[in-house]
């Protein structure tokens, strides 16, 4: 593990900061922390802001850009060979040096700022003032929120920096990072007032009058090419019908004995804890009632259903109970029993993939904190029961437009390898993408830059976030406005 000189403000050092050298500690590294002097204190209206905003969402403990009372400076056991500069302004060195600039900015104000004026601001790791050696794109789940958005980004800037960190002590930093221009910059009190604010009433009047969030699943029998062969949604989708008082998401089909079945995440508004349900079809491509499959204490979604070495096995997102757990069929398709533990922590839409003699799982973490939708990280095994082991590259990539997936990876008429990929651009959500697998080994994992899947055709719901195909059968969903007090609609 690296020796390394950790620099702070002497003044108001903020509790991100402070998780960082922990998360450093943890990881095995001798941590030495330097002081910068000279204040690092944000504006009142910030303070006053971010204050409001804890107390609205009900966000107790301090946030992570909460200012701490200090952060004690202490020597290391062994000369430093990286120094992070985590206070934006440390003199150069003559030891390698990696800061961090937020929307082109070494202050970490930057980052409120975009998130006030409605940017999602990035984050680049930066070797000595001129090489960018590691880029995120964080995920803001809250965008009517300033304060939860930048606990986003900072959750991601610690990310970021263990990353780098690890790449630097295995000689493997990149060199030729993307470089992104720099933010627009402006006053945290006329961002906040002139965008943050008027967004933030703006999402209470919707949420007075809509649920929150509310998906519906589409689904289609065709022989035409799929939406992963045409980029596009196409036509002759149905709509699963719901009630109003839950939603259906996340669908995954599956063919047994020549009846088709889509498993879904369904999500009672009423309890905010979903289930797995499935959904027969009769022999003329009718829906039968869903009915529920697998519970558990904890929410369910993700359902990703499939046959190997003679059994059925459904592999569902459980990241709140803080394990992924594979299930086997007993009595296909009520009956699952929980096998073994896969990975242990907050995973999130794990996606199974063979290749090369190897098991591959494509999943997020959260990482602690932040954002699920982000973090890109990739295991492999040499078979289901494991052992499963995280890739020396994880996390694979921070970028909110990718690191998502939308539904298990399909090789398309071409022979290309793709996995759908949500796009968080425009929120959680807002649409979905197709990233080919360019490159996966032990050594290395590339994806393609996502090409959007075009909405056009005549499903109504064109922010999508599952696409999946089983033979003829081929489902997505999207997001609907549902009025609370219309429900039934």
């Amino acid at each position: 593990m690296l020796a390394i000189e950790v620099i702070v403000p002497q003044s108001a050092p903020r509790h991100w900061q402070q998780v960082a050298i922990e998360r450093l500690e943890a990881d095995g590294h001798d941590v030495a922390v330097a002081h910068r002097p000279g204040p690092a204190s944000w504006p009142v209206a910030a303070k006053a802001a971010f204050h409001f905003e804890q107390r609205l969402f009900r966000r107790r403990g301090p946030l992570l850009s909460s200012a701490v009372q200090a952060i004690q400076a202490r020597p290391g056991n062994r000369p430093a060979a990286l120094r992070l500069d985590l206070a934006g302004d440390a003199a150069t060195s003559d030891v390698p040096t990696i800061g961090l600039r937020f929307d082109g900015s070494s202050a970490d104000l930057s980052a409120a700022i975009a998130v006030a004026a409605g940017r999602l601001p990035v984050i680049e790791a930066v070797l000595d003032r001129k090489t960018v050696v590691g880029q995120a794109r964080p995920m803001v789940d809250k965008r009517e929120s300033t304060a939860l958005g930048t606990e986003d980004v900072f959750a991601r800037a610690i990310t970021l920096v263990r990353s780098v960190v690890r790449a630097f002590a295995a000689d493997r930093l990149p060199r030729e990072a993307e470089t992104h221009g720099r933010g627009e910059r402006g006053r945290f009190t006329s961002a906040y007032l002139g965008a943050a604010l008027p967004r933030l009433g703006r999402e209470a009047l919707r949420r007075a009058r809509f649920r929150h969030a509310h998906w519906r699943v589409g689904y289609r029998f065709t022989d035409a090419p799929s939406v992963a062969d045409m980029g596009k949604l196409g036509t002759g989708w149905s709509v699963l019908p719901d009630l109003g008082d839950h939603f259906y998401a996340d669908p995954f089909p599956f063919w047994w004995r020549d009846q088709p079945f889509v498993f879904v995440e369904d999500y009672p508004h009423a309890t905010g804890k979903a289930v797995i349900s499935v959904v027969p079809f009769d022999a003329n491509g009718v829906a039968g009632e869903p009915r529920v499959v697998l519970e558990e204490a904890h929410h369910l979604s993700y359902p990703q259903v499939f046959e190997r070495d003679g059994v059925i096995w459904m592999l569902p997102e459980a990241s709140a109970g803080g394990t992924l757990t594979l299930y086997r069929a007993s009595a296909f398709p009520d009956g699952w029993i929980p096998e073994t533990v896969l990975v242990e922590g907050e995973i999130s839409d794990a996606t199974l993939f063979e290749h090369e003699g190897l098991l591959w799982l494509f999943a997020t973490d959260r990482d602690g904190h932040g954002s699920t939708s982000d973090t890109l990280v990739v295991f492999s095994a040499p078979g289901l029961a494991g052992p499963w082991r995280p890739h020396p590259a994880n996390p694979i990539l921070i970028d909110h437009r990718m690191a998502r997936p939308g539904g298990a990876f399909v090789r398309n008429r071409e022979g290309r390898v793709l996995l759908p990929v949500q796009d968080g651009t425009l929120g959680y959500g807002g649409g979905l993408g197709l990233s080919e697998l360019l490159e996966l080994n032990q050594h290395a994992v590339r994806l393609s830059a996502p090409r959007p899947i075009d909405a056009a055709g005549d499903w109504p719901y064109p922010k999508i976030h599952t696409l999946n195909r089983a033979g003829r059968l081929e489902v997505i969903d999207g997001i609907a406005a549902v009025r609370k007090r219309s429900a039934k609609k």
